[in-house]
């Protein structure tokens, strides 16, 4: 199994370290190979919102030198980890925003890839508020497509993995390994209902908004969706 890994920070803190070990449980389980990417090093310019991505013109993207390697992994992989902190009330941090910002022509309604239907992908994130990390980016994900998006958060109640009492500290890497085997069991399912929804509505404003000569239909129109479903 391929599964391209995208950390959302550079400081290896609490999120990084249970990454660490769900990749390490996952390496038992069989033959694993991850590629991993380190946000901001990895991605270190911003998404313009050119929209050249969103007319078909990925390889003139400004950031496309950074983004190209990403978007080959992603698409080969058999699944994908996103690994993030959750940064004050806010959300998920920058870095990985504008990942997905860069991603963004993949959506149903632009130029969805046939691959990613296909894939599972993980959510990991640490912090007080794990939810309103994990909430925008799972639904990013359906959005792509991803077959399923599991996810776990947890509050860590401080910066330091090691700060932690050994018995949370063991209780949190129990739950990760037991998270990374399910992970690895889990089998292609029929998508989600919100999926099949989005598809029926994406043909319905390409068809009736957007139209022949403009990208989005075009590419519809020659990937076959109109007739069938990528998924």
């Amino acid at each position: 199994m391929k599964i391209t890994v995208f950390h959302g920070s550079p400081r290896k803190g609490n999120t990084y370290h249970a990454t660490k070990i769900f990749m390490d449980e996952l390496q038992k389980c069989g033959d694993i190979s991850f590629t991993e990417f380190y946000m901001p090093k990895d991605l270190p310019t911003f998404c313009t919102g050119c929209t050249l991505c969103h007319c078909g013109q990925q390889e003139k993207c400004p950031s496309r030198q950074y983004i190209a390697p990403i978007l080959e992994s992603l698409l080969s992989a058999d699944a994908l980890v996103f690994a993030t902190p959750h940064y004050g009330a806010c959300s998920m941090p920058a870095s990985m925003k504008n990942l997905l910002d860069h991603l963004d022509f993949m959506v149903l309604n632009v130029a969805p890839r046939e691959e990613n239907f296909h894939k599972k992908a993980f959510i990991i994130t640490t912090g007080a508020g794990s939810a309103a990390s994990i909430k925008p980016i799972k639904s990013v994900l359906k959005h792509w497509g991803i077959n399923r998006v599991y996810s776990l958060g947890f509050r860590m109640r401080t910066n330091l993995w090691d700060r932690m009492p050994k018995l949370r500290q063991e209780q949190y890497e129990n739950r990760l390994r037991k998270e990374a085997q399910k992970f690895h069991k889990a089998k292609k399912k029929r998508p989600y209902l919100s999926t099949i929804g989005f598809y029926h509505i994406s043909k319905l404003i390409l068809k009736k908004y957007v139209g022949e000569g403009n990208y989005p239909y075009e590419n519809w129109k020659e990937k076959g969706y109109f007739k069938k479903r990528p998924f």
